[in-house]
Formats: structure tokens, sequence, C-alpha cells
């Protein structure tokens, strides 16, 4: 079997899990190689490194295993871009909604990847276009898009427009187009609602909307998303998956679905309704 270990800051505490990361891939003859940027960071690092795409694609791994948090998953879908290798998130961080595999259970999530027990979970993602060169080949986004203010300027306008038809004048401190997959993360946090998923659709959630009627909307996922945006300033601020661009009123920008998925490994035993119970403390009661 063939993996990438993908990481993006190596921190002292890892240590233990590397020696049992390491000695799974030695008792299971795993080809394992490193990111280039992570292996730079863990001292005393021997092996074989991916630097780049191109290099991936030769490579051709079954599984990306990534040792981080959320944000390490999205940097590592924009290294895999078409590929679709499926990954599987090992969270190093705090809540982790996509690195759901805490890392007391590496050794176990090692053991059940090789052995074949687990599903391929396909997600969604976002494909922007502009009338800019804004992103290149990396114009699209697993979790989310964001139209925001830059700095302390005043409320902007975002005029949306759904297939060509004008739905609202959103007039906010911004705008979150989020994937499925993306509405437990900056869409959650501003009152959207949580989707499985695997579902087909986009959610649209305002952030901070000066009209308190206007709430998020869940849209088809066949749907294309376009806006006018304008206000005080000269200059405003979009993100894809927290990738920032500084665009104008005369920037154009439309959302449609992705032509390419992104693929997660999900072990036996595993699934969301799980994940989103043990994330949210859901059932929890400090009483009892």
């Amino acid at each position: 079997m063939k993996v990438l270990i993908f990481g993006k800051r190596w921190k002292s505490d890892f240590g233990q899990h590397l020696e049992t990361l390491r000695a799974k891939i030695t008792q299971y003859n795993i080809d394992a190689r490193f990111y280039s940027e992570f292996a730079e960071q863990i001292p005393d690092f021997q092996g074989d490194v991916i630097s780049n795409h191109e290099e991936l694609k030769a490579f051709n791994p079954e599984a990306v295993i990534t040792i981080g948090g959320d944000g390490t998953i999205l940097s590592a879908a924009v290294l895999i871009k078409e590929l679709e290798i499926p990954i599987l998130g090992i969270n190093m961080g705090r809540l982790g909604f996509l690195a759901s595999i805490e890392q007391e259970r590496l050794g176990q999530a090692l053991d059940l990847l090789v052995n074949g027990k687990y599903r391929i979970s396909e997600r969604t993602m976002l494909s922007l276009q502009s009338n800019e060169e804004l992103y290149g080949e990396e114009n699209f986004a697993l979790n989310d898009f964001t139209l925001v203010k830059r700095d302390d300027s005043s409320m902007i306008v975002i005029h949306t427009y759904i297939n060509g038809e004008f739905l609202i004048s959103y007039w906010a401190d911004g705008l979150i187009v989020s994937t499925p997959t993306g509405s437990t993360a900056y869409s959650l946090s501003c009152g959207g609602p949580i989707t499985f998923p695997t579902a087909d659709n986009f959610i649209l959630t305002p952030v901070a909307p000066h009209n308190l009627n206007v709430r998020p909307v869940v849209i088809p996922g066949d749907r294309e998303i376009s806006f006018q945006i304008e206000g005080r300033s000269e200059t405003f601020l979009c993100t894809l998956d927290g990738r920032n661009k500084v665009i104008t009123s005369n920037t154009e920008i439309s959302l449609k679905k992705n032509d390419f998925l992104s693929k997660f490994i999900i072990l036996e035993g595993d699934n969301f309704m799980q994940t989103i119970r043990h994330k949210l403390n859901w059932g929890l009661d400090r009483r009892n």
C-alpha cells in the first residue's frame, strides 16, 4: 500500500504519534512518503518526500493521511486537486469536524485502513469563475467561499443571483457560500444549518446581516450563484477555504459545483451522526 503523510506544522508533542505511525508503516510494509514542508520540520527525518502535485500524481498513493486539524485537510485538498485521492484525517488540533479521528486512535486507524475496513465518502466542492485572475488552478473549495468587508469599513451590499435570477441583496458584513462539508465550519458559527456532508446542496449564510429577517438559505447543488458587490470601501475580501484575495466592485464572481470531488476515508464504526454528537457534546448535561 502507498500513502502520503501530509502535515503543515510540526509540534513537539507529535513525537509519540510519529513513532506509532512509523511502527505501523514497518509492520504493514507501507510505501510511505511525507509532504516535504512537513518533513523538513521533523527532527532527524529520513525518508522520501513529495513536494508538489505532479510528484503526487506520479507516486499515485491509495490514501493521503493528514496529521493536524481541519485546516491541514483543506491544504491537502489543494495539493490533491483532481486526483481524488481519499483523505484520512488524524486530528491533532481542537474541534476537528473533517479530521475526525482523534490522535489516540492513530494505530487503530492504520489497522483498519490497511485491512480495508472503511468506506469512501464523496464530497462536493465549489468552483469559482471570475473576470479576473484570482485563484488560477486552485479555484475550488472544499469548505466555503466568503465575501466580506475589509478592516473596519461599514457594511457592504452583496446582490446575489441564482442562475441569473435575482435572489436578494444582503446588507451585511459579508456572505458565506458553504458546501455541505463546510456547513460545520464558518457557516455554523454564523447561524447556518448543519447538513450531511454527502448532500447535494449549497448554503448561503449572511455574516451579521443588517435585517434580522434575513436567514440562511439552502439551494440545490446544480445551481450557479453570482454576485455584484458594492460598499463605501473601494476594496473587499473574498476567500476560498481561507485563501484570501482582494477584489473590487468591478470583480465578477460566479460559483458552481466543481468538476471533481474530494474523497474521505470513513473507518468502520464511524459516521457523521457520531461525529457531530461527539464534537458538539449533544446529549451531555452538567447536571448528570
